[in-house]
Order: structure tokens, then sequence, then C-alpha cells
């Protein structure tokens, strides 16, 4: 693993740059999920999710962690909200807990569940922070997994009641709304590779949790716009990775590639804009057809007003003859002698501003917000400071490549940096750190790292 000085980043990154070379309307903010930071696992009310059960799995967690406590962001928001405040930052997305509000995932509500996202709206709103909800971030109610969860269709149904239920209740005080976050990384992960939660794996999970995913994806879009003011905006969010070929020019790996971004870039993005499932460049998305019924093409469009482009990486593509229906691999970036991060992903900042162009190049596309990017980098407290030179220069590189592509006319209108503090990182527990703010996790203290200081900086108006 590389520490990174600021030189190694690409001449395509503009050499300086201050917040008003991006507009006076363009958002800058952090980005948060529930259970990575809330803590509070049984606490109030809350009901289990799929985490919860998850974590307790023998070997499913590295050095077997959990998310119990976590950040504790149930019990310390209004400090955290002080830290954010102080940081300049204007901006804060974060998620609901689905279990914390409908502990069964339907029917009775969770009052001190709903009374706790009434304290972080109001609070947000008293900073002078605005409140961008994300409605799933991962966190299924393990009662609705039981049930079959999103491999059964239901589950369509009790996502639109709960973004109703959360449009009702926050709607008068939030104005950014985002339905899914991810939904290829949970599909994926969840029930194909059984590396996160619920921990299935296969072929017919993955495809009717990809289908399901798809139409929950519209049908909360349009439950929230049926919901909330006229004036909301409402999107929703996509991983996606840069993909070049391993070897450029050779037909095998060039088709690897396409097929490659047909499933990590394309899959949900496509449906949602009225272009359906990329079929020909996936033909296994044809066994797909068993879960889909009759007028589902129609209900997987929705004209969402935003939509949120979470990058970190590029992935390089090669054939392989042992990946049955995909007949792709990729290269990771420690085989390829590159730098790369505590996960293991490949240092290159250029991607955001490709996948940005990638997006934007959809005729129907709305326009385009960075709604996760960051890095984690080993860190450590020094002295009272958290000097994270590499952190601060990869996160410097990534925005400049968002100002790139506003400049090549590119309607990308906000940033926000992944993530305010350190956290839970799924599989991965704690040791990777994301974080503008260190959390020490055995005292919840918060140190703001250089990296953190440098984005307030930024945000205040310093050149960078």
């Amino acid at each position: 693993m590389t520490q990174l000085p600021a030189a190694f980043f690409p001449l395509s990154t503009p050499a300086a740059y201050a917040r008003a070379d991006f507009g006076p309307d363009f958002h800058w903010g952090v980005s948060t999920a529930a259970y990575q930071i809330e803590g509070a696992w049984n606490a109030g009310g809350k009901g289990p999710s799929i985490w919860d059960s998850f974590v307790r799995g023998r070997r499913n967690i590295k050095r077997r962690e959990t998310a119990d406590t976590a950040c504790d962001f149930y019990h310390l928001y209004k400090d955290d909200l002080n830290i954010i405040q102080q940081m300049g930052i204007q901006d804060f997305r974060f998620s609901i807990a689905w279990s914390r509000v409908l502990p069964e995932g339907i029917g009775a509500v969770n009052a001190q569940g709903l009374d706790f996202y009434d304290r972080l709206v109001d609070r947000c709103l008293e900073h002078g922070i605005t409140p961008w909800v994300t409605l799933y971030h991962w966190d299924l109610p393990l009662a609705l997994q039981r049930r079959g969860g999103w491999t059964n269709r239901a589950i369509v149904g009790w996502l639109t009641d709960f973004a109703q239920l959360m449009a009702v209740r926050l709607g008068d005080r939030v104005k950014h709304w985002m339905v899914l976050n991810e939904p290829m990384v949970f599909v994926g992960a969840g029930h194909m590779l059984g590396i996160h939660a619920p921990g299935r794996r296969g072929l017919g999970p993955f495809l009717s949790a990809t289908h399901h995913a798809a139409l929950a994806q519209a049908e909360g879009g349009r439950a929230l716009r049926a919901s909330l003011p006229a004036t909301a905006r409402i999107g929703t969010t996509f991983s996606c990775s840069y993909l070049t070929p391993w070897r450029p020019g050779l037909p095998r790996d060039e088709r690897a590639t396409r097929r490659a971004n047909a499933l990590l870039n394309r899959l949900f993005v496509e449906p949602a804009l009225g272009l359906g499932y990329p079929v020909a460049d996936l033909p296994v998305l044809d066994w797909m057809d068993r879960y889909v019924r009759p007028g589902d093409e129609a209900l997987l469009p929705f004209k969402f007003d935003f939509l949120g482009v979470q990058n970190y990486t590029r992935e390089v593509v090669r054939h392989s003859p042992y990946v049955p229906l995909l007949w792709a691999t990729l290269v990771g970036a420690k085989a390829r002698a590159v730098p790369y991060t505590q996960m293991g992903w490949e240092v290159f900042p250029e991607s955001l501003y490709h996948m940005l162009k990638q997006f934007a190049g959809y005729s129907a596309a709305p326009p385009l917000l960075v709604t996760e990017n960051g890095a984690a980098f080993p860190d450590e407290l020094v002295a009272g400071r958290v000097p994270d030179v590499a952190r601060q220069a990869y996160l410097r590189a990534c925005i400049g490549q968002v100002l790139r592509a506003r400049r090549e006319g590119v309607p990308v209108e906000g940033y926000f940096a992944w993530s305010f503090t350190d956290n839970f990182e799924w599989a991965e527990g704690y040791e990777p750190r994301f974080g503008l703010v260190r959390v020490d996790y055995d005292t919840q203290q918060r140190t703001v790292k250089d990296s953190g200081w440098w984005y307030r900086n930024l945000l205040t108006g310093s050149v960078c």
C-alpha cells in the first residue's frame, strides 16, 4: 500500500482551484450510512436488520467486529453536527435505518425511531446544514428477510410504504431524497457472492433481487413524488467504476470489458432511464424473464431529478474462461503493481471524470451529483493531528476531476465526500478508514484530520 504525494496525480487535474470555480449553487457535503455510524443496534425500540444478523456469522466480518456501537452517532449526533458546522459543510447525507422506524419492516411504527430522525433533521436545520436523506442503505429489516427480502416481489410494496411514511414525516423539512444506495452492490455482494448481508449466493437470488430492486427504485421514486411537496428533489445513487481492458485492442478483452460495464455500471441506471436492461451486452440477463411480469417494462423508468454517481476507482478487465456467463475477471491493482488503498482499490482519480462523462452521455439523464467519493488510507493520531497526506491529495485530485467535467459541460451539481467520520466498513470491519474525521472507537473521541481541514479551507474560499 502506497502513501502518495500530490505530485502523483494526473496532469489533467486543474493545478489550482477554489470553491468559486464551481459556482454559487454547487452543493458541498459529506455522506454517511445509518448502519455504519449509528450504533445503538437494539436501543429505542429498533428491530434487527440483516446486517445485525450477518455480523454475528462466524467468518463474515474481519476480526469478527460488529456495528453494535460503531460511531455511536445515535447518541452523539449533536456533537457530530457541531463538527460538520465547524468544518463549513452545508450538506449532510445520511440514511434512515428502516428497522429503527419499522422494527418488523411493515406494520407497527416505532415512535422513538421516528423521533430520532425528527431531532436529527431539526438539528441540521438549526445549524444551517441541509439534510439529504437516503431511504435504503443496505440495512433491510431482518423480519422482511425472513419473508424473502429482495428476492420476494412484495418488497416493492414494502419499500414504497416505507418511503411514504418517511416522506409524510420529514417532507416538510427535507427537500432532497435518494431512494436506493448502490443497488448493484447490495444485490451483487449480498445475493450473488454472499460476502455482504444477507449472504446469499447464486444466479437465481441475484436476478430476482436485481429485478425487484429496479422496480423498487422507480416505485419508490413515485411514492416519494406523490407524498412530497412539488419543490422536493428525488434521486437515487449508483456505484460505478471506470473500466478499461487489460490488453486494449484485443477483441476478447474488449468484449469482456463491455460485459463488465453492462453489469457494474449500466444494470440499474438504464432501466430507470427507460432503456431497459442491457441484455445485448450481457446476455445472461435474458434469464431474468422468469421474474418479469407483463407490464413491468413500463414500471421500470422514473424521471429522477438527479442521479448520484458514487465512484472510488477504476477496474481493469480481462477475458476469463473460468467465470461462466460473464467470461470476465478483474485484474487487481496489486497484481498490476499500481498504487492502491486499504481496500485494495487502485488510486486513479481520473476514474471519477470518466464516469461523470459516461452517465452524462445518456440523452435522458438528469443532472448528476457525486454522492460518494473518497479513499481509505492508514492514518494515526500524532500529537493531536492526523496528517493524512495521501487522502488529502486524493480528494484534491478527485474534486479537480469534477471541475474538469463541469468545464466540459457535464451537469454535475455537487460533491459529497465519503465519509464524514471513520466508520464500520461492512465486511472489512473497522480497519479501513475513509473519514475526514478520525474516530477512536474505544473512547468515541473525534479528531478532524488534515484532509478535513483541507476540505474546510476549500469550502471557506481558499485556493487549493
